[in-house]
Formats: C-alpha cells, sequence, structure tokens
C-alpha cells in the first residue's frame, strides 16, 4: 500500500487531502506539527506539504523554516513532495495565469511564495506544485468564502470587491482529488511539477444568481466594510494581513488549465451549480433547492 504523509492535515486543504488520499485506497500519516518530520517521513511514498503559518502569522520567517522542514522529510526518504501553490505570485500580470507568466509579486507574501517556489525548485527533489485560487469547500469552512456567506441562512452574501469580477476558485475536494491523481503518475511528471489547478471561475453576482435560481428566493449581495480592518490594522495583525491582498478581489483572474488538462485528461471538476448547492445545504436552505436547478 502507498503512503502518504500529510503535514498540516488539520488545515483546509490538508484535511480534503488527507481524505481523499484514504478514499483512494492510500495509507495516511499525520505530520503533528512540532516533531521530527524527517522521522515521520521514513516509508513515505508522498509527502503532501500544507502546512502554513496560522492567520498569516510571520509569513516571512515561518514559511522558509516549513519548506526547509519538508525539503530535509523529502530529501532523506525519497517521497514526492505535493505543495499547494497560491496566486500571489502574479500580482497584477497578465491572466490566465499559468507555469509560463511572469512571477512579479505586488505583495510581500507574494515574495515570501515566489522564495518558497524557487527554494523547492532548487532542491531537486521531485515536486508536485498544485496551484489553486481562493479555497471554496462544502461545509463553508474556508476564510474568504466563510465570511462571505456566513449570513447565507438570511439569504445575505458579503462581497469583498466589484460583484461582478470573476475570480479562480478552488473547490477542495476537487482539488484534492487532483493531488492524488497527480500522486499516482508522479513518476512520469517533470521533476519540478508546476500545475495550475484551474477548477472554477465566477463572480460573486454569478454565485449570488446560482443561489436564486436554485431556491426561487432572493439573495442580498453587500460589500464588506474594509473600513473597519482600517480601523482595526494598527493592532490586529490578520486585518493587515488581509488589507495586503484586497486588490485580488478588484482584479479580474483565471488560472490556465491546460497543464492539467495535459496530464489528467479526464479529470472533471464540481459545477458552480453543485458547489452553491452544497453552500445552501450546509446554511439550512437544502429543502428549498430545486433538484432540477441544480442539474441544469
Amino acid at each position: 500500500m502507498a503512503v502518504v504523509l500529510v503535514a498540516g492535515a488539520s488545515g483546509l486543504f490538508g484535511s480534503h487531502t488527507a481524505k481523499a488520499f484514504a478514499a483512494a485506497g492510500w495509507e495516511v500519516r499525520r505530520y503533528q506539527r512540532g516533531t521530527d518530520m524527517v522521522q515521520a517521513a521514513q516509508g513515505a511514498d508522498v509527502i503532501v506539504n500544507a502546512m502554513n503559518p496560522p492567520m498569516y502569522h510571520d509569513w516571512a520567517r515561518l514559511v522558509p523554516e516549513i519548506t526547509a522542514q519538508a525539503i530535509a522529510a523529502a530529501r532523506a526518504s525519497g517521497a514526492t513532495l505535493i505543495v499547494p501553490g497560491s496566486v500571489y505570485n502574479y500580482g497584477t500580470r497578465a491572466r490566465p495565469w499559468g507555469p509560463s507568466t511572469p512571477q512579479k509579486p505586488n505583495t510581500r507574501k507574494g515574495a515570501v511564495r515566489v522564495q518558497m517556489e524557487a527554494e523547492y525548485r532548487a532542491s531537486g527533489l521531485p515536486v508536485i506544485l498544485l496551484r489553486g485560487g481562493d479555497f471554496i469547500d462544502a461545509a463553508g469552512k474556508t476564510q474568504g468564502m466563510g465570511i462571505a456567506l456566513r449570513s447565507l441562512a438570511k439569504r445575505k452574501i458579503v462581497a469583498f470587491g466589484d460583484p461582478n469580477v470573476p475570480r479562480a476558485y478552488a473547490y477542495l475536494p476537487d482539488m484534492a482529488r487532483a493531488a492524488v491523481a497527480l500522486a499516482e503518475i508522479r513518476g512520469s511528471l517533470t521533476r519540478f511539477a508546476d500545475i495550475p489547478f484551474a477548477g472554477l471561475t465566477f463572480t460573486m453576482q454569478e454565485l449570488a444568481d446560482s443561489f436564486q435560481q436554485q431556491t426561487g428566493q432572493s439573495f442580498r449581495l453587500g460589500r464588506f466594510p474594509w473600513w473597519i480592518l482600517g480601523l482595526a490594522a494598527p493592532f490586529w495583525e490578520l486585518a493587515r494581513e488581509m488589507r495586503e491582498m484586497r486588490y485580488l478581489y478588484d482584479l479580474p483572474h483565471c488560472l490556465d488549465g491546460t497543464t492539467l488538462k495535459s496530464v489528467l485528461p479526464h479529470f472533471q471538476v464540481t459545477e458552480l451549480a453543485e458547489v452553491a448547492a452544497a453552500q445552501l445545504r450546509v446554511a439550512g436552505l437544502g429543502r428549498e433547492i430545486n433538484p432540477e436547478r441544480v442539474m441544469a
């Protein structure tokens, strides 16, 4: 039985990935933060490094430390590394974003991610960088979408920027399945495989329209009060870090799915209507869903 070590298994990408690997018949080991990762990785075929500093805390110091841990564990065990990448690297470059897009970040966190990827590439180890947009799952737990849909039961949605701007989203059950599928063909991939997970591209207005279509009810679309974070920024680290990424909510962007399609030609993502239906069920509005409208 193939073995995967998942670092960050209690987080968003890590928890979904652990479930997906287990469903595919892999032995899943969960790394305990603060222990010896080199020792934990012994006998592993794949290491998923889904660890991140919590709530954007001290990225410049902690991300390189986590990266060094993962590289050391993979070098000692001979395992392939799978690392979730972000869109922070690209700044405001022309879209769609893909492996050939110049990485010109316009934020501190983007610069940290560029350096992180450079370290993985320079390691000479087999690395699969699976790059996704904003995370969204079936339980509304993700940070951005969790806030946006916090009042969905009251038929209210919050947009962090222009509600008509298309943005890249990674539905985590799909992205986790892609990670497993790539792990199973890892021997055929390039040494450093930069693979964008195009996922879904939609606007908040389109999401609201899907909710309305499926329930026959109207949903109010409001705007996030960024001024509150401005007041909190001097004494709340998360507020400062969120403000730095505000540009992404008004920047139309998408990821190029060509690379993933070339290596996993039969991979299919969940449609927006089904993702929206999952959010409605979590909000307790599942009784109002018209199944015919989900499948339409």
